[in-house]
C-alpha cells in the first residue's frame, strides 16, 4: 500500500504531465467496454478457438458500437483463457487478468506516456503469451514504475538496447496482427508493476485467482495512466 499511496501522491504532483498511450481525442471518439468474463455467453469456444473468427468478434462489436477501440480487463476473471494451455498450472489455471487491454487494429501506434528507458524486451513467441513485448523503467521522484506492453508487432523489437532511453510522447511501438501477437486479435495489453521480481522481457499478465492479492499489490491499475489517454 505505500507504494501505491507514493504513486498516487507523484500523479498529482503540480508540472507532473502524463502523456498518451494510444491515440485517441474524447470529444469525437468512443470506447467499447469489453467483458471476457463467464458473464459473456456469447463468446463460445467456436470462437475463441479460430483467430480469425475471434479478430473478426472483436473489430465488429467495436465497430456495431462507433467506437475506436475496446478496453477493459484490469482484475477481471476471464474464461477466455482456457483457449491457450499456456495459461494452465498443475494447482490452479490462470485467470486473473492484471492489465488494461486496449483493442483497436494492427498497426496502432503505442506512445510513451512519461521519460522512461528500456528495461527489457523480448518476442514471448507461445500460443496465448504476449508475441512482441516491451517493459519500460520509469523513474518518479524515487519510485520505480515498470510498464509492460504486450501484443505489439516483431518489429517495434527492432534497435531496442536495456538502458535506452525513450522519451515522454515517442512513439516506440505498434500493436501486433495474430500472427506475431500470441494469436490474439490485435490490441495492448498495458500493465505496471512496482517490481519486476527477476522477469527479463515478461512478466505475468494473468496470475491464478489465490494469488490475486500478492499480484494485486505489485500491478497497481493502469487506469491511473490511461485516465490521461481517455
Amino acid at each position: 500500500m505505500e507504494l501505491l499511496e507514493k504513486f498516487r501522491t507523484w500523479l498529482l504532483k503540480e508540472g507532473v504531465h502524463i502523456g498518451r498511450v494510444v491515440d485517441f481525442n474524447p470529444l469525437h471518439d468512443k470506447l467499447l467496454p469489453m467483458d471476457f468474463t463467464l458473464a459473456n455467453v456469447e463468446l463460445t469456444d467456436e470462437i475463441l478457438d479460430d483467430n480469425v473468427v475471434f479478430s473478426d468478434w472483436v473489430a465488429q462489436h467495436i465497430e456495431a458500437a462507433q467506437a475506436r477501440y475496446g478496453i477493459g480487463g484490469y482484475n477481471e476473471h476471464r474464461t477466455i483463457y482456457r483457449r491457450s494451455t499456456h495459461f494452465d498450472t498443475a494447482e490452479e489455471p490462470r485467470r486473473l487478468h492484471l492489465g488494461v487491454d486496449i483493442w483497436g487494429p494492427a498497426g496502432t501506434p503505442v506512445y510513451n506516456f512519461f521519460d522512461a528507458e528500456v528495461h527489457s524486451f523480448k518476442n514471448n513467441d507461445v500460443y496465448g503469451d504476449y508475441g512482441g513485448t516491451i517493459i519500460l523503467k520509469y523513474t518518479l521522484d524515487g519510485l520505480t514504475l515498470y510498464a509492460l506492453y504486450g501484443h505489439l508487432s516483431v518489429a517495434s523489437l527492432s534497435g531496442l538496447t536495456p538502458g535506452q532511453h525513450i522519451a515522454a510522447g515517442a512513439q516506440f511501438a505498434n500493436l501486433g496482427n495474430a500472427d506475431e501477437n500470441g494469436h490474439w486479435p490485435p490490441h495492448l495489453h498495458f500493465q505496471l508493476m512496482f517490481s519486476m521480481q527477476g522477469f527479463e522481457g515478461d512478466y505475468p499478465g494473468v496470475c491464478q485467482f489465490t494469488k490475486k492479492e500478492e499480484y494485486l499489490s505489485n500491478c497497481p491499475d493502469p487506469g491511473f495512466i490511461l485516465a490521461h489517454t481517455f
